[in-house]
C-alpha cells in the first residue's frame, strides 16, 4: 500500500492526463498505441523501424498491466479514480517493482529519441519526445530538463530519466527534479 498524500494524488492526476491522449477522461488501449506511434513518427521512425515496434510493444504492455490491475469494472478503460485506487493499493508501481516497468520503457524511448545513439538526450530531443508522447508543453520540458541535468552538461541519460520518474512517484521533496517533470500539478 502506498500512502496517498495530497501531493501524490495531484501527481497521479497529472500523470493520468498525460496518458489520456484524447482527453476523454479515461485511459484506453488506443491512448498508449497512438502516443507511441506519434512519438516514433516525430523522430522519423516508420512502421518497419525496430525501435518504433519496441516502443509500441512496451507501451501496449504497460497498458495491459494497467488494465489488469486498475480496470475494476472491466469496461476496457480506466477512470482517474480506478488509476489512483490501483496505485494506492500498490498494484501499479511500488519502489520494488518500479525498475522492472520503467527501465525497459525508458530504454525504448531512448532508442527512438536519441538520434545520435550516444545514450544521452539533448534538450531538443527531450522536448520532442515529451511533447509528442505526453503533450508536455515545451516550456515545462525545458525547465524540467535543466533540473534533471544535474551535471549541467546539456545532456540527460536514461538513468537520470529513470531516477526522475521514480522520484515523481516516490519523492515529495519540492527540490527533486521529479517535482518539475510534467509541469504544474494544478490544471
Amino acid at each position: 500500500m502506498s500512502q496517498m498524500t495530497d501531493f501524490l494524488d495531484r501527481r497521479l492526476a497529472r500523470r493520468f492526463r498525460a496518458h489520456d491522449t484524447n482527453q476523454n477522461g479515461y485511459l484506453e488501449r488506443r491512448d498508449f498505441d497512438i502516443s507511441a506511434v506519434r512519438m516514433a513518427e516525430e523522430f522519423g521512425h516508420g512502421p518497419e523501424s525496430p525501435a518504433r515496434q519496441k516502443l509500441v510493444e512496451i507501451s501496449l504492455g504497460l497498458w495491459e498491466h494497467l488494465r489488469k490491475v486498475a480496470d475494476l469494472d472491466t469496461d476496457g478503460r480506466i477512470s482517474l479514480a480506478e488509476y489512483k485506487a490501483a496505485f494506492a493499493a500498490g498494484l501499479l508501481e511500488t519502489a520494488e517493482s518500479f525498475d522492472a516497468g520503467y527501465v525497459p520503457y525508458i530504454n525504448a524511448v531512448m532508442a527512438v529519441a536519441d538520434q545520435d545513439g550516444d545514450g544521452k538526450l539533448t534538450l531538443s530531443e527531450q522536448v520532442r519526445w515529451m511533447g509528442s508522447l505526453m503533450h508536455v508543453p515545451e516550456p515545462v520540458v525545458r525547465e524540467a530538463f535543466h533540473r534533471i541535468d544535474k551535471d549541467n552538461d546539456g545532456l540527460i541519460t536514461a538513468s537520470e530519466l529513470v531516477e526522475t520518474i521514480r522520484g515523481y512517484y516516490f519523492d515529495e521533496s519540492p527540490d527533486s527534479p521529479a517535482h518539475w517533470l510534467l509541469g504544474p500539478l494544478y490544471p
